[in-house]
């Protein structure tokens, strides 16, 4: 629950530490050549299958607290219409990272995929609008707009209106403690300003992807920084849980790894959406 004093939750920390380290491997990969940072950054690379793993446990986290809000509450109500509806537009974004897994599965791209969209694969956001792509012309702008709002002007008028965190939660969603949305956003800024690279954007995704899979777990699931009930109401079991969660975000930052290998990565500028 919400306290005056609220501690560092381990999970979050550990996220912080995950993005950190791909922020000083994509500088310490930075340099004339570019092919190892490719292989970072690059379609298939470890950051695109970053963001796939961590949007798929996290869509499977809000539906998890999806249903224990219907089982707690069995009506269609607005925080479970929130968290459903989050589940599944953040499988959305999972399956869009790999192109619904066209690439793993070698699937030709039908032909209007090959003639509107900029990759020619099968995914909306590199779907043609204008002489961009919907991703760098719509998408971006929202998300950018979104994560602002959500992770900075929102907890800033909390903190002086409490009532504003109360109204978010009221409807099924929840803030980022500023201990965690602000670390965040300074990785952003420091991806922009150190990387030089055409793809340098796909560390930002990640850093929201592991971000949200942080927090999305410390609120919903053991009330941190939260003022509802959370899905582990005991505090030995959520501690005991988060614990667990530490080495499963660890383990994820190694499986995107492996699967950015076994999938053969990009490793030349041949694709800089």
């Amino acid at each position: 629950m919400v306290t005056s004093k609220p501690t560092v939750h381990p999970v979050i920390v550990t996220g912080l530490i995950v993005n950190a380290f791909l922020l000083a491997l994509a500088v310490a990969w930075s340099g004339p050549d570019g092919t190892r940072l490719w292989l970072l950054l690059g379609e298939d690379g470890i950051v695109e299958w970053m963001q796939f793993v961590c949007f798929t446990v996290t869509s499977g986290l809000l539906g998890f607290a999806a249903i224990e809000q219907w089982k707690r509450a069995p009506r269609v109500s607005l925080p479970f219409l929130a968290l459903a509806g989050l589940c599944a537009l953040v499988a959305v974004a999972a399956l869009e990272e790999v192109s619904w897994f066209q690439r793993v599965l070698n699937i030709q791209s039908p032909e209007f995929f090959l003639e509107n969209n900029r990759q020619a694969e099968t995914n909306l956001h590199n779907m043609a609008l204008g002489g961009a792509s919907l991703h760098k012309t719509v998408l971006l702008k929202v998300i950018f707009l979104a994560g602002i709002t959500h992770n900075l002007v929102l907890p800033l008028l909390a903190r002086a209106r409490p009532r504003v965190r109360d109204w978010v939660e009221s409807i099924g969603l929840y803030l980022p403690p500023l201990s965690a949305a602000i670390p965040y956003l300074v990785l952003v800024a420091l991806s922009h300003a150190l990387v030089d690279h055409p793809r340098k954007g796909e560390l930002g995704e990640t850093f929201g992807a592991v971000h949200y899979l942080a927090t999305v777990f410390a609120a919903y699931f053991t009330g941190f920084a939260y003022g509802r009930k959370p899905v582990f109401e005991n505090p030995s079991d959520a501690r005991r849980l988060s614990g667990l969660f530490v080495m499963a975000l660890l383990f994820l930052l190694l499986m995107a790894w492996l699967l950015s290998s076994g999938s053969g990565a990009v490793g030349a500028p041949a694709i800089a959406e």
